[in-house]
């Protein structure tokens, strides 16, 4: 739970700040003054919310899977493991399919 709210401020905050980014990028073109920096809190918000996305994300994520041989054969039985299925063999198969029927009829 704690994880979603800090993807929801995360996205909350950086939209803010790409908000503030273009307000402050707009006044500059308005003005005459197409170069400049942003402002520091702009970026100092942008960094807060990667920080906190991230921090988000992590804590939002499901447990690890143990992934070894030993936790796959706890969930299986050998004969699961080991029905692999056999070569076709059409030769024999072949046999029983050409052959004409009893009545004479296809």
């Amino acid at each position: 739970m704690l994880g979603r709210i800090f993807l929801i401020l995360a996205a909350i905050s950086l939209l803010h700040a790409a908000y503030s980014a273009y307000e402050h990028l707009s006044r500059l073109k308005a003005l005459g003054k197409p170069e400049g920096s942003l402002p520091l809190n702009t970026v100092y918000e942008s960094v807060f919310a990667l920080i906190l996305g991230t921090l988000g994300a992590s804590l939002n994520t499901p447990p690890l899977k143990d992934i070894t041989w030993a936790s796959e054969m706890k969930k299986r039985t050998i004969d699961e493991m080991d029905s692999r299925l056999s070569f076709a063999n059409y030769h024999s198969r072949g046999k029983s399919f050409l052959v004409p029927s009893p009545s004479g009829q296809s």
